[in-house]
């Protein structure tokens, strides 16, 4: 019998504010769980920056990858580039 492999899939993603002037950035490999929580005000950030709209996501193969797109798009600490990627590469088609 073949192994079976699984893949996981993962993401990177970025929630807004309803002004687009605050983003939070983060990685999951459950998206719609992760979005149910922010939205629950589980996490504090979320909570404070009130970023509750999903306004751009990346799916990787694995989480690593997506914890380094993560750790790469924090870095920036530019809001003008994530505004960009937001508008220009957005995967959701918003």
């Amino acid at each position: 019998m073949a192994e079976q492999k699984y893949i996981i899939m993962c993401w990177v993603y970025v929630l807004s504010d309803e002004n687009n002037s605050k983003y939070y950035i983060g990685s999951t490999n459950n998206l719609s769980r992760r979005i149910k929580q922010h939205l629950a005000g589980h996490t504090r950030s979320t909570r404070v920056l009130k970023t509750y709209n999903l306004v751009y996501k990346e799916t990787f193969d694995n989480i690593d990858d997506a914890r380094l797109r993560e750790k790469k798009l924090k870095s920036y600490k530019s809001h003008k580039y994530i505004s960009w990627l937001i508008k220009n590469n957005n995967s959701m088609g918003l």
